[in-house]
């Protein structure tokens, strides 16, 4: 099932979102109008908003506080990615010339905070208090998830556990987000709330191994970046972790020593086939599938509907994905 079927069931909200997204980061200001459109036309899947109304539909129903809920969330996506550029000194995003590749460095910076103040906005003014705690938690988590890789890939020192704490934090936390406010738009059930805070965790973990996966195995021309990015900067991520683990102290030493050396010096084929060859790309595949399969029991209670259909295809979905 892709994403346009998996959204099926709440795809006449999404227009609506649509509308309630331009609206909350629109400005009076010129400048700062120009680069909120110019962002608009940087269309994304909607991956995040779809979880947010589907798992709203789940506990009881879209309604208005879901497409606020919703909006929120994905300005606090898009600012992350605005400063992401940023600091990966990226050019493009989405096909398109990235916020600082037009306007540069301080102007990217301030519309990412000028995004987040919006998002915060959204909430306060209509007394959304439960969606700024969420919210908060989650940025707190990215923030430390982003420094902690960035510890970890200076001295090379990573193992699975690591692994998992930064991906959660870095990657889980917001799609677990996601899930928690559709839900709390939608039902004060507090239990409803826990599992799919808890489903949004669990399929986070399962998105980004497998992101990590087509890292190893993905050709360029389907997943938009090259085969060893995170190599080239220097990040160990589950199947090379795991097949160090599994190496010879030898083969571990010159594999670590060329990720060390960098540029030139990292041949990407054969940390690739060294990989293969330990099992890693095997055991982070078998890693991603359990962590679908428990993402998908925490909705396993809720009665029979589309959306809960939608939300175990899209555990499916996300470790089966080629970009």
């Amino acid at each position: 099932m892709d994403l346009q079927a998996i959204a099926s069931p709440i795809q006449h909200h999404l227009p609506l979102f649509d509308r309630v997204f331009r609206e909350a980061i629109r400005s009076r200001i010129g400048l700062v109008d120009l680069v909120t459109k110019y962002l608009v036309r940087q269309k994304g899947k909607k991956v995040r908003p779809i979880l947010v109304l589907l798992s709203a539909e789940l506990c009881g129903g879209v309604n208005e506080k879901s497409h606020r809920g919703a909006a929120l969330v994905e300005i606090l996506h898009t600012a992350t990615l605005v400063h992401d550029d940023v600091v990966d000194d990226a050019d493009t995003r989405r096909g398109l010339a990235s916020i600082n590749a037009v306007w540069k460095n301080k102007i990217a910076v301030l519309m990412g905070d000028y995004l987040l103040s919006r998002g915060l906005l959204v909430a306060l003014d209509h007394d959304d208090f439960a969606f700024l705690k969420i919210n908060s938690n989650a940025v707190r988590r990215m923030i430390e998830g982003e420094l902690h890789q960035i510890q970890r890939s200076r001295k090379l020192d990573m193992d699975e556990e690591k692994y998992l704490r930064i991906i959660g934090d870095k990657t889980a936390s917001l799609l677990s987000t996601c899930c928690e406010i559709g839900a709390t738009s939608a039902t004060d059930d507090a239990d409803a709330q826990r599992r799919l805070r808890d489903y949004g965790e669990l399929v986070g973990l399962a998105f980004q191994i497998r992101d990590d996966i087509l890292d190893y195995t993905g050709r360029k021309s389907i997943t938009g970046k090259p085969t060893g990015l995170d190599l080239s900067e220097k990040k160990l991520t589950l199947p090379l972790v795991h097949a160090l683990a599994h190496a010879r102290p030898s083969e571990r030493k010159e594999i670590l020593g060329m990720i060390k050396a960098g540029g030139k010096k990292i041949d990407v084929r054969r940390i690739v086939r060294f990989t293969e060859d330990h099992g890693g790309i095997v055991y982070a595949t078998e890693r991603a599938r359990h962590y679908a399969e428990q993402a998908k029991a925490q909705i396993a209670a809720f009665p029979d509907s589309p959306s809960k259909a939608s939300l175990a295809a899209f555990a499916d979905f996300v470790v089966d994905r080629e970009k």
